[in-house]
């Protein structure tokens, strides 16, 4: 809707003006006008009016009646659709890579002050700094995607950079001595056995013996535990929520969810734990054979995932044991499965992998008691 004003200018000359009314703006909800002067003739200002609405209906509002947003304004419009497409853990882990390593760079900056050099700057800095830069590069482009999308630029800046690659491909791989093997596992367990509470031992027999994951241990219940079939069922897993804080999610991938079976000594084990937490929980007026509680819990009855970092790094250190992370049971029950003789496929199904590549690149590092055997593998079969 517009209409078309005769005026007087300065020189005396005549000439015409309009005011066109152009819509709301989908980031205020305000009504944008604009006024334009100087036409010749009626003719020029409807042609300029019949220019201007095909202008905002295919491109939106002129940039001149548009306030440019600062790219922080603009994450915090992106992330709240963002967020809803993730899960919640992940949503919490790509929020705090942003503000750490994305934002500081960029969130002051107008969005049309944005070049390809200044984003190809940044690139190669994360190149030389992040371990999954990859995935900076992706967050960034996504929210400048959005920009454009909202007509704040016209063009995305980080479409054009170049993206370097590591020669090294091995930096991106696990630490190969984050397990132990069938000899330190004995150790390991054995002083865990006569120096830690029966809980921690028996945590750990579980991670070494199923190879779950410790946010799967965590959010394991005793439902979940067959001792008739000696099966375990992996239904969910531990994470943190957008605020930082535990809750039970679905498991990482669709192979997650998963049975295992349990060796008879881990039953007999687990057994006897809940055995000796019911009669802990029924001191405290709590009984376990009416709710479905966790199998292990922290002092204060909560998630134990947590607890078990602290508690492992202090437990290696005192014991002068071989340094190990809670992931690297994980590791240690693949290694172990490997050189049991286990196929790479049956690797795969026991740890919940998607894809049959994760299996092999991340626990193609075998034992060292494996590797040895390979040799005298190969020297018995020729035979001489």
């Amino acid at each position: 809707m517009a209409y078309i004003k005769k005026y007087t200018k300065k020189d005396g000359s005549k000439a015409y003006m309009f005011k066109a009314y152009l819509g709301i703006d989908p980031l205020t909800g305000k009504e944008r006008h604009t006024t334009r002067r100087g036409f010749r003739t009626i003719s020029e200002a409807k042609t300029a009016i019949s220019r201007l609405e095909l202008e905002v209906k295919e491109d939106g509002l002129p940039t001149s009646q548009r306030k440019i947003m600062t790219f922080q304004e603009l994450y915090v419009l992106w992330f709240e659709q963002y967020k809803t497409t993730i899960k919640e853990s992940s949503a919490f882990s790509q929020r705090s890579n942003i503000q750490l390593h994305i934002l500081p760079k960029f969130g002051k900056l107008k969005l049309d002050k944005i070049s390809t050099a200044y984003c190809q700057k940044q690139v190669n800095n994360w190149f030389k700094t992040v371990k999954n830069y990859h995935n900076l590069i992706g967050l960034t482009r996504r929210i400048l995607n959005y920009g454009k999308a909202l007509k704040q630029i016209s063009s995305n800046p980080m479409d054009n950079v170049i993206i370097p690659k590591r020669k090294d491909k091995t930096t991106n791989k696990i630490n190969p001595n984050n397990f132990y093997d069938k000899q330190q596992l004995q150790t390991f367990m054995k002083t865990l056995e006569e120096h830690a509470s029966f809980q921690m031992y028996v945590v750990f027999r579980v991670l070494a013996f199923t190879g779950i994951r410790k946010g799967e241990l965590s959010a394991l219940k005793w439902s979940d535990i067959d001792f008739k079939t000696h099966t375990l069922s992996i239904k969910r897993t531990v994470a943190f929520d957008q605020n930082g804080k535990l809750y039970c999610q679905t498991p990482k991938t669709k192979n997650s969810n998963r049975l295992l079976s349990l060796d008879k000594e881990t039953v007999e084990i687990l057994k006897k734990w809940q055995n000796k937490q019911r009669k802990e929980m029924f001191k405290k007026g709590i009984n376990i054979d009416k709710e479905d509680n966790l199998v292990f819990h922290n002092n204060n009855g909560g998630f134990i995932q947590n607890s078990i970092f602290g508690f492992l790094n202090r437990f290696t250190t005192k014991y002068n044991l071989p340094p190990i992370t809670p992931h690297g049971f994980r590791h240690t029950h693949a290694s172990l499965l490997f050189e049991s003789g286990a196929t790479v496929k049956e690797v795969q199904e026991r740890l919940g992998h998607e894809n049959v590549k994760t299996t092999l690149d991340v626990y193609t590092h075998v034992t060292k008691s494996a590797r040895e055997k390979t040799a005298n593998k190969f020297a018995e079969y020729v035979s001489f």
